[in-house]
């Protein structure tokens, strides 16, 4: 009886040659100018095939090769390969509960124009804004004599990742609102939709504070909290997109009622109202001045320990919960968070690192804020587009 053979599918050159292209265009796109001999490095690849690649891209016009400016060292000095902005680009959208910022990204993620405005009465309402970001988008491209291939929006709320329908964004008032599908249908390129703070959570681990954490968590806290997961080097979406709601973890029994019809959630005690609450102010605060209260009581910080003591702990409770479910290096401090007192932030984190297991057990986990700042999200926004269409450029 002859013995069955099973052979193991060998990719043909075309695939690699695609692979090939598609993962030195990522590494431009993520790490900037670069010679070819250490394109060649850090792909693994020959000499001669990052040449046969770059001559390609430099045809086609998406790099261009350039001497880099004269340094100490001897010798001639290698082409620099530089990623060209205007070769691709993409539309990113970060729609918060206050206002709205839109920009147009470059190829390499060099922002090339960008516009924003506030969100007040029907100006929220999900056909208001749709046509507005439509809009703003026309007008911002034809200024700039370019047209995005992609669009990324980051939403805060609960979004179904397969066909940017937001189930639900409890703060905007929003219920099951198809705006990947309407957006897609007018501007007539792939838009593709995430949480908030899941394409923060992204923008950070490419860009920001998380580069070089294979475990991270960026923490959102807004209006709203929320989580973003990088786990083993890649972003953590759950099933059908829906992950990373850890502002309703329950942790306080008997507590505030929550939106979400929930009580006692983590949103409630380390959100944008349980701040102005701990530093004495209306709920309904304007942003600017509790970005200023912070920052005055930033200079004196054992008055800041003592103000915060109470939000400090909660914050403290949620991470240790948040370290101990996800196991992460890292924890991002995003939005509001980054504005903390720098002493209330190494309290927290010495607080963490005491009473969790888990951190205790990976050599205590680091919390640090956002390297991003106000744009973090928008820049993941960006992120999220370029991952759809890179291997089309």
């Amino acid at each position: 009886m002859m013995k069955s053979v099973t052979s193991t599918p060998v990719a043909r050159p075309d695939e690699v040659r695609r692979h090939n292209r598609t993962t030195l265009l990522r590494l431009l796109h993520v790490s900037g100018p670069s010679t070819r001999a250490t394109l060649a490095t850090s792909l693994g690849l020959n000499r001669s095939t990052i040449k046969t690649l770059v001559d390609g891209l430099a045809e086609a016009g998406v790099v261009e090769e350039r001497v880099p400016r004269p340094g100490r060292g001897a010798g001639r000095p290698s082409l620099l390969v530089l990623p060209q902005p205007h070769a691709a680009v993409v539309l990113a959208v970060d729609l918060q509960v206050e206002h709205v910022a839109i920009a147009l990204v470059g190829f390499g993620g060099q922002i090339l124009g960008r516009n924003s405005w506030n969100l007040r009465g029907r100006m929220r309402e999900a056909d208001e804004v749709i046509t507005h970001v439509i809009e703003s988008t026309t007008v911002l491209a034809g200024d700039l004599g370019v047209q995005p291939i992609a669009v990324g929006v980051s939403v805060p709320g609960v979004v179904r990742r397969a066909d940017g329908h937001v189930h639900e964004a409890p703060n905007l008032r929003w219920t099951d609102v198809a705006l990947g599908e309407r957006l897609g249908g007018v501007l007539r390129v792939p838009v593709l939709v995430g949480n908030d703070a899941e394409l923060g959570a992204i923008a950070e681990h490419l860009r920001g504070a998380a580069r070089g954490s294979s475990d991270a968590v960026y923490v959102s806290a807004d209006v709203g909290v929320g989580g973003g997961i990088i786990a083993d080097g890649s972003s953590l979406r759950g099933g059908a997109g829906y992950v990373g709601e850890i502002g309703h973890m329950a942790i306080r029994p008997g507590g505030r009622p929550c939106y979400c019809g929930s009580s006692g959630c983590w949103e409630t005690e380390v959100g944008e109202a349980a701040l102005c609450r701990a530093l004495d102010l209306p709920e309904d605060t304007p942003r600017g001045a509790i970005l200023f209260e912070l920052r005055e009581l930033g200079r004196d910080p054992r008055a800041a320990e003592e103000r915060l003591s109470e939000f400090a702990e909660w914050l403290t409770l949620g991470l240790v919960n948040v370290v101990n479910l996800l196991g992460p290096q890292l924890v991002v401090l995003g939005d509001l968070l980054t504005v903390l007192p720098d002493s209330v932030v190494r309290t927290v984190a010495a607080e963490v690192r005491r009473r969790s297991l888990v951190s205790r057990a990976v050599g205590g986990t680091q919390i640090v804020s956002s390297a991003l700042g106000a744009d973090v999200k928008l820049l993941g926004a960006a992120e999220a587009a370029f991952e759809m269409i890179l291997d089309t450029v």
